[in-house]
């Protein structure tokens, strides 16, 4: 899995919405400034945030963002999925086409039911690890306890 820059600023940015003492907005300025990032950038991350429903403009005064609900009931997979990172099982098969507009082994692959196996894995947990897990934590998230997918029968090579 491939995080891109987009997605852990935009994660830093739920994380420091998510510190902030209940329903007290941050300033885009104010966030980035702690994170190190320009102004523009932090605008275009949490509108992006806005419009998946994760965080919320307030006008005025003491405006800012605030998250839309509280942080242990964002997940990380909510966030990844916001900011486009997260593949889903559906996208595995139409990135790595070769020269053609689809991918020559579409209707019967070998490996496709080992990346759907791993990317079910890495959504169920990143869905079962809430926001505020990640602040309270402070890099200690413990994973899902049991094991992982079971392995798929099919053979790797012909």
């Amino acid at each position: 899995m491939k995080i891109s820059a987009q997605e852990e600023y935009g994660l830093r940015c739920i994380l420091q919405l998510a510190s902030a003492p209940a329903g007290e907005p941050f300033t885009v300025a104010q966030i980035a400034r702690r994170e190190g990032l320009s102004v523009a950038y932090v605008e275009k991350l949490l509108r992006i945030l806005s419009k998946a429903g994760l965080t919320q403009s307030q006008r005025g005064v003491k405006g800012g963002y605030v998250l839309a609900r509280s942080s242990d009931q964002i997940t990380l997979g909510d966030v990844g999925r916001a900011l486009g990172g997260l593949q889903t099982q559906e996208d595995i098969c139409h990135r790595f086409t070769g020269n053609m507009k689809t991918c020559v082994h579409d209707g019967g692959c070998d490996i496709r039911p080992i990346w759907q196996g791993i990317t079910r894995y890495v959504l169920e947990v990143m869905d079962s690890i809430p926001i505020s897990e990640v602040l309270a934590k402070r890099g200690l998230v413990q994973l899902p306890a049991g094991k992982p997918p079971a392995r798929p029968s099919l053979p790797l090579c012909r």
